[in-house]
């Protein structure tokens, strides 16, 4: 008889992937596929939907064809936050979604803290502040400036419900992933009527919400011809790339951290109950696991501002062996670069400055200075800015003694020293590296009964590695930098 494996899908900004993972946690095998962003004007984000499906199907479709015996007993689907779906009656894709980091709905953000009576309300309806990459300000911006595309709204989807949408023909949601709409109360798990009626908008808009474990749709006859799957395979809820990462790492408790890089980078601290930063500077978010919460920094650029720097200033080193190349040569080059500060604002930021209009900068360039200066820099600088979001879970009093790494800040032995330097905790990675896609493939074994519930899946499946502790004088050396950058970064924010 053939063993049951569990299809993880992860729906992110620059590609679509897809996991096949046992029973016993083993990732069997995995696809990826390339989506494509636009950025018609400067500080826009947008992408076809229908790319997700297409690259969602190759990538499931390569699983299968590599594994024709597999019996895939369910599927886990995870997904890239606030991005916005807008479909008419008929579920057609009525315009490009306006994604995560997109910044052109400040007007709107204004509009939403004027409707809500102001950031009180907003703390009490949603948990959060209204800021440009959630999906509210995305749905006022279309209602405000491209009203006959409005006229035909009928649902608004998040990027991995439009896939289930197309693979089940079901429009549902979960917790995690709606509580970063700005109009889902994270406290009371409930879409908030009061933030939809102060900005005029039906809640038929919006999907039912369902568990992250619950089967919420069942692969149809259609999407089974396109995928591979077997037709009525079950689809439960998934969650959110930010959640789904950190269950994938085990982050799923209160007492643990985790930081991730991927296109943004996060650090996510998970809670007993919704704790809510007075000042608004970090999110409130509901986690994939049942009666558990998480506060997160979001910085807008991590991984994408590595990769932007990479392919613009090392395009003579061979492809697949840029970054480590790069890493190379930053890693002789002393604390603070000599000098050279990196702002990593390529798309404005979140956490702490929620300021959609700020942008990157190189800070401190001479003569004298390499491009191994540079790189270290784009390293400090984004480890800096996590730092930003580390010093705000310390004052609420949810840093733990260590953190847990995944995405890109994970696999290079030189970036986990420079985290833990720098972060000023011991850093520790566990024996899986696929993410978010890894965390929606246990959602999927759970829903499926293989696990009683994620708590099980996650000490079932995951091993932690011996801690990276940092080093006591770069630490010390590292104080001063950090103030260095956060000075940087208040001047340039004016």
């Amino acid at each position: 008889m053939l063993a049951d494996l569990f299809l993880g899908l992860d729906v992110g900004t620059s590609s679509v992937k897809a996991i096949l993972v046992s029973a016993n946690g083993d990732a069997e095998a995995a696809a990826s596929q390339p989506v494509t962003l636009q950025t018609p004007e400067p500080g826009w984000a947008e992408q076809d939907p229908e790319t997700w499906w297409t690259a969602g199907v190759a990538a499931i479709r390569a699983l299968v064809t590599k594994h024709p015996r597999a019996r895939i007993a369910s599927v886990g689907i995870s997904g890239q936050m606030h991005s916005s779906v807008f479909l008419d009656k008929s579920q057609g894709v009525i315009r490009p979604a306006l994604l995560w980091c997109d910044g052109r709905t400040t007007a709107e953000c204004r509009e939403i803290e004027t409707r809500a009576g102001g950031e009180a309300n907003l703390r009490a309806w949603v948990c959060n502040a209204a800021l440009e990459g959630f999906t509210l300000p995305k749905v006022l911006w279309l209602r405000n400036h491209e009203p006959a595309a409005f006229a035909r709204l009928a649902t608004v989807l998040l990027a991995k419900d439009f896939v289930r949408l197309r693979l089940t023909g079901t429009m549902a949601t979960e917790p995690s992933d709606a509580s970063g709409t700005l109009m889902f109360d994270p406290a009371r798990l409930r879409w908030s009527r009061e933030m939809l009626d102060a900005v005029g908008l039906a809640a038929s808009l919006l999907p039912d919400v369902g568990g992250s474990a619950e089967v919420l749709g069942r692969v149809t006859e259609t999407a089974a011809k396109r995928t591979g799957l077997a037709a009525g395979t079950p689809v439960v809820g998934g969650g959110a790339d930010n959640a789904c990462g950190a269950a994938g790492v085990g982050a799923i408790t209160p007492g643990e951290a985790v930081s991730s890089w991927g296109t943004s980078g996060t650090v996510l601290a998970p809670t007993a109950e919704p704790r809510v930063d007075p000042r608004l500077r970090a999110h409130t978010f509901c986690h994939v696991a049942p009666g558990v919460w998480y506060v997160m920094g979001v910085v807008l650029s991590a991984g994408g501002a590595f990769a932007w720097y990479r392919d613009q200033c090392a395009r003579e080193l061979p492809q697949e062996q840029r970054d480590d190349l790069l890493v190379a040569e930053a890693a002789p080059i002393p604390p603070g670069a000599e000098g050279v500060t990196f702002l990593p604002y390529l798309q404005g930021e979140r956490t702490p400055h929620r300021d959609a209009a700020l942008r990157a900068a190189f800070v401190g360039l001479s003569l004298a200075h390499s491009r191994g200066h540079m790189t270290r820099a784009v390293l400090e600088g984004v480890c800096f800015a996590l730092r930003d979001s580390v010093t705000i879970l310390k004052e609420l009093d949810l840093m733990p003694g260590t953190l847990l790494l995944t995405g890109g800040g994970a696999k290079s032995a030189f970036i986990r020293q420079l985290q833990a330097d720098i972060f000023g905790v011991p850093v520790t990675t566990v024996n899986r590296e696929e993410g978010g896609a890894y965390g929606a493939a246990l959602l999927a074994a759970v829903g499926a009964g293989v696990f009683p519930d994620l708590q099980a899946a996650v000490r079932r499946t995951l091993t932690r590695q011996p801690l990276t502790s940092p080093n006591s004088a770069t630490q010390r050396a590292y104080e001063p930098l950090y103030e260095r950058f956060r000075a940087a970064s208040v001047h340039w924010s004016r």
